[in-house]
């Protein structure tokens, strides 16, 4: 007779998912999965690729639907999606409808990353995925696509990501600058959004907000087990060992916050040592007030929204 007994979790992750004693991974959020195709909304096309067939790390590549040939070259977005490292996809219904509003308001091409996923590949997996996916962009020779090939201004090129996704682009853009004196994977800027930043001792809201901060601790710790805890360098930009925002290989950075995010008060700080730093290029930073963590994934269609995905746009198309 078959057993009933549901199986036993050892650890809970929630609201997120949960890891039983056999080891499965149970993910309750972040498994939805969008199609690629015409948004008719957006007049966006998209579609999926492999990029690197021995990881099977592949993207979601957006363009304009009326793009031709003789139209001038496009920028382009590499896109890091967020989801604390352990959930979400490129094909995520929410990151799909984001990527088709951004993509649309910039005029924009855009390559949506789908890095593997922890806890079944450990960090650093993450970034090594997201790494490779930045130089296939600007290696792929025979193998690019033509979408990227034909399309892009390679001087346009844009590291974009919300949340872990930030984390990414920000560890990106110091990779590009200590891997070669002259790069041949060239960011014209990086843009940040509710980054995903954090540091073993509390600052600003942190202080108070101990629910939410043993939250984001356990978080991490999960993803990223070490006696560094919140103050490893791939969580907490200026914690020991951690590289110099004075190394970033950008000509300039945006940094959005929400002004109810437990995130908050990190993303001030990466603004604030940024602009003490000898780094030359040039800094933006806003906060939107009275809404939280990547509110516009979640809600893309308030005004709020919106105007992030302008600003965003407007970042990507300035001189």
């Amino acid at each position: 007779m078959a057993s009933t007994t549901s199986p036993e979790v050892s650890l809970e992750v929630l609201p997120y998912l949960r890891v039983l004693k056999d080891g499965t991974i149970d993910r309750i959020a972040g498994t939805q999965v969008f199609p690629a195709g015409l948004d008719p909304q957006t007049g966006v096309l998209s579609k999926d690729i492999v990029l690197i067939p021995e990881t099977g790390v592949s993207a979601r590549l957006y363009i304009p639907n009326n793009i031709t040939k003789t139209d001038h070259k496009l920028p382009l977005i590499v896109y890091f999606h967020g989801g604390a490292f352990f959930i979400s996809s490129a094909a995520d219904p929410l990151y799909h409808n984001s990527l088709n509003m951004l993509v649309a308001e910039a005029k924009a091409i855009a390559v949506s990353v789908n890095y593997r996923l922890a806890p079944e590949h450990p960090l650093p997996t993450a970034y090594e995925d997201s790494w490779a996916a930045l130089n296939w962009v600007f290696g792929g020779g025979e193998d690019g696509d033509l979408w990227v090939k034909e399309h892009v201004d390679f001087g346009r090129v844009f590291l974009v990501g919300d949340s872990a996704g930030a984390n990414i682009a920000h560890h990106l853009a110091l990779r590009v600058k200590a891997s070669d004196a002259d790069p041949k994977v060239k960011i014209a800027g990086i843009g940040l959004v509710h980054p995903y930043f954090w540091g073993k001792e509390p600052i600003g809201g942190e202080v108070t907000d101990l629910v939410r901060k043993s939250m984001v601790d356990k978080w991490w710790q999960f993803v990223c087990p070490s006696e560094k805890a919140g103050d490893d360098p791939l969580i907490n930009p200026f914690g020991d060992g951690a590289p110099s925002v004075e190394g970033l290989a950008c000509g300039k950075v945006l940094v959005l916050v929400a002004g109810k995010d437990i995130l908050r008060d990190r993303g001030r700080l990466y603004y604030d040592e940024l602009v003490k730093s000898s780094w030359r290029g040039r800094k933006e930073y806003t906060e939107t007030e009275g809404e939280d963590h990547v509110f516009h994934i979640f809600n893309p269609n308030c005004e709020k929204a919106k105007s992030l995905i302008k600003h965003l746009a407007s970042f990507i198309n300035q001189d």
